[in-house]
C-alpha cells in the first residue's frame, strides 16, 4: 500500500531524480517553454474528451491524468530550480483566497 506524498516529498523526489544528471534543471525560460508545451498537450486532450474536436484514428490515446502528471512534474522542476517551496506558495495563495476573495463566490447553503 502506497502512502500519501506531501508536496515537499514530491519536490524532494524530483530533485533527487534531476540531481543525478550533469545537466541539472533547465533555465527558467526553458522551463517556462516546457510548461507551455505540456499545457498545450493537456489542452489538446481536454479538447478531445470534452470539446468539439475528436481525435483522429491515427492519434495515440493519452489520458488527461498523464498530461496533468507531466504538468505537475514540470511545475515542481520549475519551483525547485528557483528554490521555491510549493507548500509555502500554496499556503500564501489559500490565504489570499480566504481573505481577499472570501465573498467573491456564491456559497452553497448549509
Amino acid at each position: 500500500m502506497q502512502t500519501s506524498k506531501t508536496i515537499k516529498d514530491m519536490q524532494t523526489e524530483v530533485d533527487s531524480y534531476i540531481s543525478q544528471f550533469k545537466e541539472g534543471y533547465f533555465s527558467p525560460l526553458a522551463m517556462l517553454a516546457r510548461m507551455t508545451e505540456e499545457l498545450g498537450e493537456l489542452s489538446r486532450e481536454v479538447n478531445h474528451h470534452y470539446g468539439e474536436k475528436p481525435k483522429k484514428s491515427t492519434e495515440e490515446e493519452k489520458a488527461i491524468e498523464e498530461e496533468l502528471g507531466d504538468m505537475l512534474f514540470v511545475l515542481i522542476c520549475f519551483a525547485n530550480s528557483l528554490n521555491i517551496d510549493l507548500e509555502e506558495a500554496h499556503d500564501r495563495v489559500m490565504k489570499k483566497f480566504s481573505t481577499r476573495d472570501k465573498d467573491r463566490w456564491t456559497r452553497i447553503e448549509e
